[in-house]
């Protein structure tokens, strides 16, 4: 343990504010024992403000407003992210069809089992008609009865991107006058761009993840295991009001970007690589964070000092109406001119620099060459180029950020430097 970790454990953890119970990242959780500091996190989402029905209104006023443009008479969504993004129902998917379906003109119609009506109901805040249907009987009748209802007997139907094929396939077949098609024109378009109350809840998401790791910290201890450390941050996202935790590595296993199956011990300087975050109201965080236990060598300072300079390349390279792919030039670009690479070959960054972030942890708006999206307000997205040296340890630093009209803001503050991993 270095000094500097030593005056770091004398001083976090305290004055930590209040936020509430949230799904993300689940990691398994241990019995780390009875530590003050773990026993002094305090909840975070005591002040949180959830999503509005008023603006899920206007999310699908801006969904039926883009279906009339592009001439999709309805969306058809399958359990997940985009049902609750729209109509704030939060459900699981089986081989039962429970779905959501939005009219170019109309209210939102739900089709589930009839056993599940009732559960269905509860959850309902937009809309009031739900289509059931037996266990002997076919979903995929009723949803062609909803279209009909509707007058749709030659449109365009628009599929969200994660609907399973099963489910599309059912739908078709009971309705092949239909034209059916992508609905990512729809549902893209409206959740890239992320609203004050979408990123107030992921600022508190990724808040509650540094406290987290920051507690973790201060744990960390000669002979853990990468599951003793993972297990700590799982726990301290729970005291901290959070279902989240992070994948861990060390000494050479840190250059695998997401990690290794091969059992770990940590030992004096090896590098640990945390990698993780958590979920609030349905909003993700994702964050790096890489260092040194004990005193780093001279090689991996310099590495990790390059890492940096790449990171905050690619942050200065996002300005609103520049494409995405800059990010990911410019960061990258910090790496092969320092001899390594070229391009994703390692040593160097073998994957892209940054994916978009919101409902998921990885969405639209990836930081990769050959993305043209220009930036802009309310886009969400990391930072996080690596670089991987096979057979001696990998550096990765991700942070992430949001485009405003006045330009990119971090949510989190990156690491200042190898020995001070927490800004």
């Amino acid at each position: 343990m270095s000094i500097r970790r030593r005056d770091f454990i004398r001083t976090s953890v305290t004055g930590i504010a209040a936020a509430s119970a949230v799904t993300g990242y689940a990691m398994p959780s241990i019995d780390t024992g009875s530590s003050s500091y773990l026993d002094n996190l305090k909840s975070m989402t005591d002040d949180i403000v959830p999503i509005s029905v008023e603006e899920r209104k206007a999310r699908i006023e801006k969904a039926q407003k883009l279906m009339i443009e592009n001439k999709i008479d309805a969306i058809y969504l399958d359990g997940g992210t985009s049902m609750k993004y729209f109509t704030g129902v939060d459900w699981g998917n089986s081989e039962r069809m429970m779905a959501a379906i939005i009219p170019a003109k109309g209210e939102v119609k739900y089709v589930g089992p009839h056993f599940e009506e009732a559960r269905l109901r509860e959850l309902i805040k937009i809309g009031n008609d739900v289509r059931v249907w037996e266990e002997h009987e076919s979903p995929y009748k009723v949803v062609a009865g909803i279209f009909s209802d509707w007058g749709i007997k030659a449109g365009r139907i628009g599929m969200e991107e994660r609907v399973r094929f099963f489910l599309f396939d059912g739908i078709r077949k009971e309705a092949p006058r239909l034209e059916y098609l992508s609905a990512d024109v729809v549902t893209i378009s409206c959740r890239m761009f992320k609203s004050p109350a979408e990123i107030a809840l992921m600022q508190k998401a990724n808040d509650i993840t540094l406290e987290a790791y920051k507690a973790a910290y201060t744990m960390i201890e000669d002979g853990m295991t990468q599951g003793d450390l993972s297990g700590i941050i799982s726990k301290a996202h729970s005291k901290l009001g959070a279902r989240g935790g992070a994948f861990v590595s060390f000494g050479e296993y840190t250059a695998f970007p997401h990690g290794s199956s091969t059992p770990q011990k940590l030992k004096k300087g090896d590098v640990i690589l945390i990698d993780g975050g958590c979920g609030v109201e349905g909003y993700a965080s994702d964050i790096t964070r890489t260092f040194v236990f004990g005193e780093p060598t001279k090689r991996q300072r310099e590495i990790w000092n390059l890492e940096k300079a790449s990171q905050s390349a690619g942050f200065a390279a996002a300005k609103l109406g520049d494409p995405c792919e800059n990010v990911d030039i410019a960061a990258r670009k910090v790496i092969t001119d320092a001899g390594f690479g070229p391009g994703y070959k390692v040593p160097g960054l073998p994957h892209r620099t940054g994916h978009g972030i919101g409902m998921d942890g990885h969405e639209w708006g990836n930081m990769v060459l050959g993305n043209k999206q220009p930036f802009k307000s309310g886009m969400c997205f990391s930072v996080e180029p690596t670089i991987s040296i096979y057979g001696e340890f990998g550096i990765r630093l991700e942070d992430c950020a949001y485009m405003t009209e006045q330009g990119a803001k971090w949510f989190t503050q990156p690491s200042e430097s190898i020995d001070k991993p927490f800004a």
